[in-house]
């Protein structure tokens, strides 16, 4: 199991089209709203404030925005794979395709930092990437976070 604690198979989209990162932000808003129950603004403005501090795009075409939330009781991740890819701002200035976006308490403190070094290492294996891109649908994708092979994935 490796995100199953904190992905919901529902927390998820692949093939999704955005126009840019405003717009991912405001997508993972209403994800994180319609599945979790959190305010859609509340999350979309969090994301943005994290981003202004630096992107989160840490190279091949991968990104972890992140944020703390003073509504939230536990960890949430939210993972959804973009075609077209974005601008990013990232390391490398390659663009985006594969987003995890986790979404921490407000007083998750260690917790947090290592949930998101957890996420870091999983998203810097090549081979995780490649499986996660070749996913044709969210429960291909859901599959590959819950630590088990997609049939449709590449």
């Amino acid at each position: 199991m490796q995100f199953d604690d904190i992905v919901s198979a529902t927390a998820l989209a692949t093939g999704l089209s955005v126009n840019g990162k405003k717009a991912l932000f405001q997508k993972l808003g209403e994800m994180a709203a319609a599945v979790y129950g959190l305010d859609a603004g509340q999350v979309t403005e969090a994301l943005m404030e994290r981003e202004r501090l630096g992107s989160t795009g840490f190279g091949g075409g991968v990104a972890i925005p992140h944020a703390k939330l003073p509504d939230l009781d536990r960890m949430r991740g939210l993972v959804v794979q973009l075609d077209p890819p974005i601008a990013f701002d990232a390391v490398d200035e390659a663009p985006v395709d594969i987003v995890f976006a986790l979404l921490s308490p407000v007083d998750s403190g260690a917790d947090h930092l290592k949930t998101l070094a957890r996420v870091s290492r999983f998203l810097r294996n090549e081979n995780q990437v490649a499986r996660l891109r070749g996913a044709h649908s969210d429960g291909a994708l859901h599959a590959l976070l819950a630590g088990g092979e997609a049939r449709d994935a590449a």
